[in-house]
């Protein structure tokens, strides 16, 4: 979905999964700098919205997810995850309750095959699932931000900042009373410094949420079961994941930013060595410099130089190996 704010001056629209909103406005560091100061909002219209209502909804959803919600208070954010039998993650969702509909924002055109699958689950329970993407644009406000939510907007409140679902024929308008605009590429930066994991970009068709630090945040571990929890279980308490994210820094005399997908190698071996992962994010920031995530093998050492494809990377540990 075309955001209509890529008509604001100086918009480039962004590429790949966040194609169809603006990546920046001209200005990638001022933007980033303004996002970290708490002003501005960032346009996330492209993201998926769903909503789950009907007497059941939480008990219901509690049955499905990996967090704790059958008894979630209205106004609080939580995040949770969808898992295949085998503990693979699926869908990320990031949700808030309004004491009638429970909202949740995810990953750009993954909401149908989630619907599908909350549909093929519904057997006898009282719930009212719909695809409301059509209707409501999600929008960021960072945190310590002062701009007041629209009146008919939706709030979920983090520590990050605030996600509005904001009625999508009033985003112009919101837009125009609560510049300046960020591109997603200034909120991708701080994503990354903060070591959150994104869905399509942290996972492949084998991550467990170990793996990303997910567990706690968006996995609750004194829960009844769902599906894929017997992973969960056995490897909290019987083992270890086989891979862990890492945030790297990254040689800034480089120009281009290593690519998602490029191969993680240790710097003694050269790119000829054995291949220890993949780098999944990067980013340029404007304190920091180049940085990435990256997951790598439990096993690679944690004072390892490394390199992705042949820029030099220096890590620090974000899961534990």
């Amino acid at each position: 979905m075309k955001s209509p704010l890529l008509s604001l001056p100086g918009a480039v629209p962004g590429e790949g999964p966040d194609e169809g909103v603006a990546a920046h406005y001209g200005d990638l560091f001022r933007e980033q700098r303004a996002l970290a100061d708490g002003t501005g909002f960032v346009d996330l219209s492209h993201r998926g919205v769903v909503t789950v209502s009907g007497a059941d909804r939480l008990s219901w959803l509690h049955l499905l997810l990996t967090q704790h919600v059958s008894e979630l208070p209205p106004g609080q954010a939580t995040e949770a995850l969808i898992l295949s039998a085998h503990g693979h993650i699926e869908h990320a969702l990031y949700l808030v309750d309004d004491g009638e509909t429970t909202w949740a924002h995810v990953e750009p055109d993954s909401q149908g095959e989630l619907i599908a699958y909350l549909e093929s689950m519904k057997f006898f329970y009282r719930v009212d699932i719909a695809d409301r993407t059509d209707e409501y644009a999600v929008v960021h406000l960072p945190a310590g931000s002062i701009t007041e939510a629209p009146e008919g907007a939706v709030v979920r409140e983090t520590p990050h900042g605030r996600d509005l679902f904001l009625p999508r024929e009033r985003l112009t308008a919101f837009a125009e009373a609560s510049g300046p605009p960020i591109g997603v590429l200034a909120y991708e930066a701080l994503r990354v410094e903060a070591h959150r994991p994104r869905v399509g970009l942290e996972t492949d068709h084998r991550t467990i949420p170990h793996e990303l630090g997910w567990i706690g945040s968006a996995v609750h571990l004194q829960k009844g079961c769902y599906r894929g929890q017997e992973t969960v279980a056995r490897v909290q308490n019987l083992g270890k994941p086989p891979r862990r994210l890492v945030f790297l820094h990254l040689d800034g005399s480089e120009v281009a930013l290593p690519s998602h997908g490029a191969p993680i190698r240790l710097a003694s071996e050269g790119e000829e060595g054995r291949q220890l992962g993949f780098i999944t994010s990067s980013a340029r920031h404007h304190e920091l410099g180049p940085i990435a995530l990256a997951l790598v093998k439990r096993n690679v050492p944690v004072d390892a130089d490394l390199i992705a494809d042949s820029t030099a990377a220096a890590q620090e540990t974000v899961v534990e190996p």
